[in-house]
C-alpha cells in the first residue's frame, strides 16, 4: 500500500498561481506513473494530468493542458502541479494517484490515491 499525501492548496483568487505537491515515503515511488485527478462538488472524478516514472512523457487533459505543468522529483519521491490562472471552475478537491502507466492512470485506471487536497478560487 503506497501512502500518497497531497498539499498547498486553498484559497486564491481567479488568476493566481498555486503548486499542489504529493509527497511518500515508499521507495518505490519511482516504480510508478504518476497523476492528479480533481473532484467538484457534485461531479466526478476527473483526469487532469499524468507522468511517467521517469518524468519522460508528460499526458494531460485538454482542458488544463495550457495553464497546468506536471512534474516529479523521485530523489524527494514527490509529484508536483503548477497551476496557473486559476479560475473559479478549477474550484475542486485534488487528488494524486500512482499507476502503473500514465496512459492508463489516464483512462482512470489507479492503483493508489490520496487523500485530497481541496483547492478554491474565488470569482
Amino acid at each position: 500500500q503506497v501512502q500518497l499525501v497531497e498539499s498547498g492548496g486553498g484559497l486564491v483568487q481567479a488568476g493566481d498561481s498555486l503548486r499542489l505537491s504529493c509527497a511518500t515515503s515508499d521507495p518505490t515511488f519511482s516504480d510508478y506513473a504518476m497523476g492528479w485527478f480533481r473532484q467538484a462538488p457534485g461531479k466526478e472524478r476527473t483526469f487532469l494530468a499524468a507522468i511517467s516514472w521517469n518524468g519522460g512523457i508528460t499526458e494531460y487533459a485538454d482542458s488544463v493542458k495550457d495553464r497546468f505543468s506536471i512534474s516529479r522529483d523521485n530523489a524527494k519521491n514527490t509529484l508536483y502541479l503548477q497551476m496557473n490562472g486559476l479560475e473559479f471552475e478549477d474550484t475542486a478537491v485534488y487528488f494524486c494517484a500512482a499507476g502503473r502507466m500514465s496512459w492508463e492512470l489516464k483512462s482512470g485506471k489507479v492503483s493508489y490515491w490520496g487523500q485530497g487536497t481541496q483547492v478554491t478560487v474565488s470569482s
